[in-house]
């Protein structure tokens, strides 16, 4: 009977050191994610200030001559990039959050 007890204990001891290593694997693979995925909201808003700044110029353009039908297109497409880069600023802090919480699992997985 004791022997049982021993060799069960044992291999819940085993398990649970095994279920903290794929853990810790885990939670680095996400905050390893994460980051790329930061880095590529930071990149996408990047490209959608650029793509302001060109509409805005554009935008200029077409009102100094007097083209108003494509500076109406112009504002829209102007609306439409700052919708985007609100979404993608937003997902960036998102991400941030993220980030945090996967940093304080793992530090809290290895004080284990």
């Amino acid at each position: 009977m004791r022997r049982r007890i021993v060799t069960m204990l044992f291999f819940a001891v085993l398990g649970s050191s095994f279920a903290l290593g794929r853990d810790i694997r885990s939670d680095r693979r996400d905050l390893r994610h994460d980051n790329i995925d930061r880095a590529h909201d930071r990149r996408d808003i990047r490209a959608d200030r650029r793509d302001v700044r060109a509409d805005r110029r554009n935008l200029r353009q077409d009102l100094r001559n007097g083209n108003y039908k494509a500076a109406r297109r112009q504002r829209r497409d102007i609306r439409k990039d700052r919708r985007d880069l609100r979404k993608d600023r937003r997902d960036l802090r998102a991400d941030g959050r993220d980030v945090r919480h996967d940093r304080r699992d793992l530090r809290h997985d290895f004080k284990r």
